[in-house]
């Protein structure tokens, strides 16, 4: 199987190197220094295993998970962290490879073992993918920082950087003061997930920052058209059906 070691801490990483050397059938194609590194080689070097920190800083390994895209294999995983009794329960909850700094052999094998099994038995691989990616899910709302990708780079953003997401083309659209990226969580993820003061749903396809509304103005049937706080000056019209809500949002209007 070939492998990927994620941790910020290069000891860390050196020191599951030299552990690894005891099982030949690892073959470890990158390390990773942080979580959008990890993204990034997961994305490109698409590992059958990887050991992931829990703790990293700007994304955190279960946060890593939540921002593979669909078109990418998921891979398996064997999470690594500190004693963290909350990160632990969802471990077990799902039925999750983990392992407690310092890694013990031991426990090391134990794990290298059950990768290898689910690696060659494809319905517990699908289950185990699933279990994964639900442990991800259940991480503590709401999102602070957001993946967003152009074309040819990933950036780590703020989510208070970001003035508004909406539906394009069957895409999700984030729209940041100077620049408009994409992301690869759908409008009603973000809504559930985005700090609830912060974030309103304009229409079904679109949310809004309110506080980079630039100028609000009267519209249609008593609605509002928002002109964000953008280089471009985005647009955004409040669909009838959520005037009164943004009106108990921004009491006043």
């Amino acid at each position: 199987m070939n492998a990927l070691l994620a941790d910020d801490e290069p000891d860390a990483r050196a020191r599951l190197r030299r552990m690894l050397a005891s099982h030949p059938d690892i073959a470890i194609a990158g390390e990773a220094q942080d979580g959008l590194d990890a993204l990034e080689k997961i994305e490109a070097l698409r590992p059958d295993l990887v050991f992931l920190d829990i703790e990293m800083p700007g994304l955190g390994g279960l946060e890593v998970v939540r921002s593979i895209p669909p078109h990418v294999p998921v891979p398996l995983f064997i999470f690594a962290t500190g004693y963290d009794q909350h990160a632990l329960k969802a471990f077990e909850v799902n039925a999750l490879a983990y392992l407690l700094k310092p890694v013990e052999t031991d426990r090391l094998a134990q794990a290298i073992d059950r990768a290898r099994r689910l690696h060659t038995a494809t319905g517990e691989r699908d289950t185990e993918q699933h279990n994964v990616q639900q442990a991800a899910r259940q991480q503590p709302a709401p999102l602070r920082r957001l993946v967003c990708r152009t074309r040819d780079r990933m950036v780590l953003l703020p989510v208070e950087q970001i003035l508004w997401f909406r539906v394009e083309d069957g895409t999700v659209k984030a729209g940041s003061a100077t620049e408009n990226f994409h992301v690869h969580f759908g409008i009603g993820e973000l809504e559930a997930s985005l700090p609830a003061e912060m974030f309103f749903r304009a229409r079904r396809d679109t949310l809004v920052n309110l506080t980079k509304i630039r100028e609000i103005v009267p519209w249609f049937k008593s609605g509002f058209r928002l002109v964000m706080a953008d280089a471009a000056s985005t647009e955004i019209v409040v669909s009838e059906r959520q005037v009164n809500a943004f009106r108990q949002r921004l009491p006043g209007l």
